[in-house]
């Protein structure tokens, strides 16, 4: 199964922000990192999710594991739902790109085991 770790970093909350993607399970472990407009460390997070999920929509990795130390996109994604209303049209996008995979599974790690895809957030920063 591929591993997909997320994270979503703010220097503020709002600020500055990075998406870091660290995929492994594959031949080569994958290391993307994102400078994002200014937003909410939250809204950083499922910026993550939705460019990790489009990575692997466009490249056929069709049966992943996503890992993010982020309890409010674990939640959001397994309820289907959000009060969030900034958070709504990033759970409609990411749910629809997810519809396209074969197998999708998501499981929230503390931030000790997300350090990679942390490290890559936070150097995306500007």
């Amino acid at each position: 199964m591929i591993e997909v770790y997320i994270d979503g970093a703010s220097k503020g909350n709002p600020g500055p922000s990075g998406a870091g993607i660290f995929i492994k399970g594959i031949k080569e472990p994958v290391f993307l990192s994102f400078p994002l407009d200014s937003m909410s460390n939250h809204e950083a997070e499922f910026h993550a999710l939705l460019l990790a999920l489009d990575y692997c929509v466009k490249n056929n990795l069709a049966m992943v594991s996503f890992r993010t130390d982020s309890k409010v996109v674990e939640e959001s994604i397994d309820k289907k739902y959000s009060k969030n209303e900034l958070f709504i049209p990033l759970l409609e996008k990411s749910l629809k790109l997810i519809n396209q995979l074969d197998l999708f599974f998501i499981k929230w790690i503390p931030s000790s085991a997300n350090k990679v895809a942390d490290e890559l957030a936070r150097k995306a920063i500007k």
